[in-house]
């Protein structure tokens, strides 16, 4: 593979913020573009061969024959390109990005590859040029990448499983974004500094990602790894039917706090006719094939308010945030369907450029 730079190259990071950041916050302004929430990955091209380095050092290029296809049909022969992995799902006039869809691609069977390759393919969107034939972009400033970059995709056909990422340089545009596309599946808002260098590694970005609340029910807990106090709670929400369903799982506790919250938790255990404590198991998939999968069972009676950014169908996208117990809530009255989500977006509409 050659590129005009060292590999393996990290891709630049991003610094998390509370809001859209003003244009003019930083020096030479600010380009925002949206959250894309896939599989980060930098796209590489040598001719025929395509490699998708993947930002854990993990190459993506095994698992998506179709992404390597595209690549070769679609994209400059020599070039770098930082982008996103992504699958859609829904019908026309109704899609969004499909987080679940995308994981199940990563599979070690080979046949099994194949056949996710054709009922889910993924798509790429890029957002920066790094490097085109024998010519380094990365000490360029975002301003001249990004025109490097449209000028490379200037001929893809509507219906190309590559795209080119939306921008603006308005944060008002930037904010209707952060609202709206949420509802796409969408992750926030990225802003990036227009007149600085690539940074590979350096969080010079700024995200504004989404954060609500929900009341859930504490379910069960897992032992730490350590083997010393809780590791993670596990919570759940009732479906309109009254089945209470695991929703996802609460971490990031302190030493001091692990090993108070196992005495805290010792009413609640459920235990057996001869009083010892139940262990049960969360469903293993193959990404948990090795892992300890148990958790201790606690009776359904203690409600937590946690901070989310997102859910998608009955899961929480990502681990979730203790906020504060609810005394005052009903375990009962912690429904599924309560739980504030973004409106429906079409994601069509996002990789348009209409603005």
């Amino acid at each position: 593979m050659r590129v005009p730079f060292d590999l393996p190259l990290d891709p630049m990071l991003a610094k998390a913020v509370k809001a859209v950041p003003a244009a003019d916050s930083v020096a030479g302004g600010l380009s925002y573009e949206p959250k894309w929430d896939g599989f980060r990955c930098i796209v590489l091209r040598d001719g025929d061969e395509v490699e998708l380095a993947s930002r854990g050092k993990k190459p993506l290029t095994r698992y998506f024959p179709e992404v390597v296809e595209a690549v070769r049909q679609h994209l400059p022969e020599r070039c770098a390109i930082d982008a996103e992995v992504v699958v859609r799902s829904g019908r026309p006039g109704a899609e969004r990005l499909d987080w679940d869809a995308l994981s199940q691609r990563i599979h070690p069977a080979e046949s099994r590859i194949t056949k996710l390759s054709g009922a889910t393919p993924a798509e790429v969107v890029c957002f920066d040029l790094l490097a085109l034939g024998d010519d380094s972009l990365l000490e360029r400033p975002f301003e001249e990448r990004r025109a490097a970059l449209e000028l490379a995709l200037a001929d893809l056909s509507p219906d190309a499983p590559i795209h080119l990422t939306r921008v603006t340089r308005h944060a008002a545009v930037a904010e209707r974004w952060f609202t709206e596309f949420e509802g796409a599946g969408l992750d926030g808002v990225v802003a990036k500094p227009i007149a600085a260098a690539y940074a590979p590694g350096k969080r010079t970005m700024l995200k504004v990602k989404h954060s609500r609340t929900a009341d859930v029910v504490l379910v069960g807990y897992r032992v730490h790894k350590s083997g010393q106090g809780v590791g993670s709670l596990l919570v759940g929400l009732h479906t309109d039917d009254g089945h209470l369903v695991n929703v996802g799982g609460i971490s990031a506790f302190t030493a001091k706090r692990r090993l108070e919250l196992i005495d805290e938790l010792e009413p609640l255990v459920r235990r057996d006719e001869d009083g010892e404590a139940v262990h049960a198991e969360t469903d293993r998939s193959r990404f948990s094939a090795s892992k300890d999968v148990s958790f201790v069972p606690l009776r359904p009676e203690r409600v937590i308010e946690v901070s989310f950014d997102q859910m998608e169908r009955h899961r929480f996208r990502h681990s979730v945030q203790f906020v504060r117990w609810r005394p005052d809530r009903d375990p009962a009255s912690c429904l599924l369907d309560q739980v504030d989500r973004a409106p429906a977006y079409d994601l069509s509409e996002v990789l348009v450029d209409a603005d």
